[in-house]
């Protein structure tokens, strides 16, 4: 009998990784989106050599003295190859410019702590100044406990970039991706003007088991799943992998300011 780990979670079917990779981590037999990487999306959104990261250097403190936190750090960066749980800059997208910030799960559950607030906030202000569209990969388990309340104080940091972009008239649009809940949904992350998501993503603020553990009720099929979310408006539509640059691309040339708008 295949072990768990061999076979699709979705469909049992046996995976070939040969064939996943091919499809965009996704199942060749039932579509099943696997946990993608940032530079791994990067190579499928962007057009080819034109991703410049900024803000690269923006590295985590530790504002709390928390135990072990410069370790738990360090550990995330050898694992995932990345300074921080989100990487931010500027690409082309069929020609189209536009600021990229895209999370990873991997490094610390994509929590957001003082780094990624300002990081997300960057791109959006850079949206905001030079009238680029900002797109935004989020995946996050919520707020990095680590940090306390700085980690908090993120969600009105991130969500006042988010009202400059408005203001400014620039499009955002974001995709959720497996899992995007906690602090991340409740701040940025619901708040663009187009919200898409990855098909069978999880989203929502606090998990089924701790809403279930309150409200003492069994819930629904399917609860939180990105087509739940979409039957009760909280998404806008679902997009598979391998539609999201031409919908991107779409989506730019829709939102696109004319002569003299503001």
């Amino acid at each position: 009998m295949a072990d768990q780990k061999d076979v699709c979670p979705q469909c049992g079917i046996r995976r070939d990784e040969g064939e996943i990779a091919s499809a965009l981590l996704t199942c060749p037999s039932c579509a099943f989106h696997y946990r993608m990487e940032p530079a791994d999306r990067i190579k499928y959104i962007a057009d080819e050599g034109s991703f410049e990261e900024f803000s690269e250097n923006v590295t985590s403190k530790n504002p709390i003295d928390f135990l072990s936190y410069e370790e738990k750090l360090s550990e995330a960066e050898t694992r995932t190859n990345m300074k921080e749980a989100v990487i931010t800059g500027t690409c082309t997208i069929d020609g189209k410019r536009a600021v990229l910030a895209l999370m990873s799960f991997n490094f610390m559950g994509g929590s957001m702590g003082s780094v990624v607030g300002e990081k997300i906030s960057r791109a959006l202000l850079k949206g905001a100044a030079e009238g680029l569209p900002v797109i935004v990969y989020a995946t996050s388990g919520g707020a990095r406990m680590q940090e306390g309340v700085f980690s908090l104080m993120q969600m009105s940091k991130t969500s006042s970039a988010v009202a400059v972009l408005d203001k400014a008239g620039v499009p955002y649009f974001v995709v959720l991706c497996d899992p995007t809940t906690g602090g991340v949904t409740a701040s940025f992350a619901m708040l663009a003007d187009v919200i898409m998501a990855e098909p069978g993503a999880l989203i929502g603020f606090a998990g089924p088991r701790v809403i279930e553990g309150t409200i003492r009720q069994s819930l629904p099929e399917g609860f939180q799943r990105a087509e739940f979310q979409l039957n009760r408006g909280f998404v806008d539509l679902i997009v598979k992998r391998g539609d999201q640059k031409a919908l991107l691309s779409k989506l730019i040339d829709l939102h696109a300011r004319g002569p003299g708008a503001r």
